[in-house]
């Protein structure tokens, strides 16, 4: 295996990571909803689960 031959730099290392933003997500909207939601991710609203604009499954009220 390849090891480094210097020690890389905590500055060097940051400035790499930085292009690894997710500020710039696409947001769509549910139909159903009008919810805001990141594509293809089930999502919660007023206790239900929905994906694809259907309800998956409900929260469970503990008493």
């Amino acid at each position: 295996m390849a090891h480094p031959k210097r020690k890389t730099s905590k500055t060097r290392r940051d400035k790499r990571r930085t292009h690894y933003k997710d500020s710039a997500k696409n947001l769509v909207t549910c139909p159903i909803t009008g919810e805001l939601h990141l594509p293809h991710r089930a999502f919660w609203h007023e206790g239900k689960l929905y994906y694809k604009g259907k309800v998956v499954m409900e929260k469970e009220v503990l008493a």
